[in-house]
């Protein structure tokens, strides 16, 4: 499918589209590996949650902060 048939579509038939695509990724084998440092980083961050040190912010805050 090509980029310019996507824009074609409907709104939603590119969501449908999109749904499928996200549920062949899914339930496909583990084709791509996520990279060793993400697990690092993961497990940095859960750290910081169980000793009390990080700081949790709301949506709305994030969104003042960066102007989104």
């Amino acid at each position: 499918m090509t980029t310019a048939e996507i824009q074609s579509m409907s709104t939603t038939e590119r969501l449908r589209t999109m749904e499928d695509l996200w549920q062949a990724l899914c339930n496909g084998t583990d084709e791509v590996k996520s990279p060793n440092w993400h697990e690092q980083l993961l497990n940095e961050r859960r750290e910081r949650i169980e000793s009390g040190e990080a700081d949790f912010i709301s949506i709305d805050e994030l969104k003042e902060k960066y102007g989104k």
